[in-house]
């Protein structure tokens, strides 16, 4: 099994999940597969998109991230069992996202601590996931596009995972993929156009 592709292990034990077998040790050997490429979502999304809860107070790691999404998962599970390893992927990315958002509002509804001449200076924003208004504008932006471009570019973009994977995971060709992901790309930089840096040029089709 080691030589099996992380996709079609996965694949296998959600059908078994789906045919009725027992759930919790189907659930844990799914989890314990999927573990790694989990710890690599959870990664990306931390260090790309919420930075902020990694400095202090919070000092969030990646496997503490990963710990609290994997608790929601195995909860998630025992109710809810998806068919195909997108739609699980799916569902870890949508847990991710929630533990994410809970720690910023955490963080955010936290009085500040002023030290000593703190006063004197303006006060920091708010961490707002630790993004600023063009990073907020950008996710927006992601959020928007259709959903099949929004998965493939998610996949590869913002997740890391290959052409390859990513059409193992979304069930369709590489040439899909591609097509999809510069589809996305064209149209975030149309949307985000004001954010390009002076003199470069717009990305060719």
């Amino acid at each position: 099994m080691n030589d099996e592709r992380t996709t079609a292990v996965v694949q296998r034990y959600l059908d078994e999940l789906a045919g009725g077998s027992p759930a919790e040790p189907i659930v844990r050997a799914l989890m314990d597969r999927a573990v790694r490429r989990l710890h690599l979502l959870c990664a990306r999304l931390l260090y790309r998109s919420y930075p902020r809860l990694q400095e202090p107070p919070l000092n969030l790691q990646v496997d503490e991230l990963l710990g609290a999404v994997a608790e929601r998962l195995l909860k998630a599970l025992r109710n809810v069992h998806p068919r195909t390893v997108r739609q699980l992927f799916a569902l870890a990315d949508q847990h991710m996202r929630w533990e994410l958002n809970d720690l910023a509002r955490r963080l955010d509804d936290q009085p500040a601590a002023l030290g000593l001449g703190e006063g004197l200076v303006p006060s920091p924003a708010s961490s707002g996931s630790g993004l600023t208004p063009e990073g907020r504008r950008m996710l927006q932006a992601i959020g928007d596009l259709p959903d099949d471009e929004r998965e493939a570019f998610s996949l590869v973009r913002i997740q890391g995972l290959t052409q390859v994977e990513a059409a193992e995971v979304l069930g369709v060709s590489i040439k899909t993929v591609q097509r999809r992901v510069n589809r996305a790309l064209l149209t975030l930089e149309e949307e985000l156009d004001d954010l390009r840096p002076a003199g470069e040029p717009p990305r060719q089709p």
